[in-house]
């Protein structure tokens, strides 16, 4: 199956999710670091999604059965129950609203799935590997290695000079200061920490 790799704003996405054991409890808290506002709904809420409530203002829980009208405004549609009959009567009903919709135990069903994350501050990498989370895991794993803190510290002070030189109306001389700056040596620069020294010349 093709992918297309695509980035969400969390903070303008409102999700449902129905389901409340350990899938549904690690999809909220993805969700939730990205600042999504999450509606949950289950017949029995678990001890994991409990607690993420209780840290979180923005999921919203509620327990007792999937019913039709649920989906509402939701735009992300996850369904995340261990009745494979209830989770293909979410789908088809996201679907049918034309929503993004994601089936924990049959991605197929879906229309999109979710990722291995890995964050460093604003640098986010995502991992998918055929439908099996694992090895997405894994690959995860072995690229936040490498790409740590320092990558995240990086990324942000060159946003902050790309922010304030268009800001400026220097937009010239952001472009300018990129093709320095984020050549071929950048992540060179990163790991040896001598990018932000060399971004100065800028500020």
């Amino acid at each position: 199956m093709s992918e297309l790799p695509l980035m969400l704003h969390g903070e303008s996405i409102e999700a449902l999710i129905v389901g409340g054991g350990a899938v549904a409890a690690r999809k909220a808290r993805a969700l939730l670091v990205s600042g999504a506002h999450v509606r949950l709904i289950a017949t029995e809420i678990g001890a994991d999604v409990g607690a993420l409530a209780g840290a979180h203002e923005r999921l919203h829980l509620e327990e007792r059965p999937y019913a039709d009208g649920d989906i509402g405004s939701a735009q992300l549609v996850i369904a995340a129950t261990s009745d494979r009959a209830v989770n293909r009567r979410v789908a088809d009903d996201g679907h049918a609203a034309h929503r993004l919709v994601n089936v924990a135990d049959d991605p197929a069903r879906g229309n999109c799935r979710t990722t291995a994350t890995h964050r460093a501050g604003d640098v986010v990498i995502g991992i998918s590997a055929g439908g099996v989370p694992n090895a997405a895991a894994r690959i995860r794993d072995s690229l936040a290695s490498r790409f740590d803190d320092r990558y995240g510290t990086a990324v942000a002070a060159l946003a902050t000079l790309r922010r304030r030189l268009i800001d400026a109306g220097e937009a010239d001389e952001w472009r300018r200061a990129a093709e320095v700056l984020i050549d071929e040596n950048f992540a060179a620069r990163v790991e040896n920490g001598t990018l932000e020294k060399e971004a100065q010349r800028w500020r």
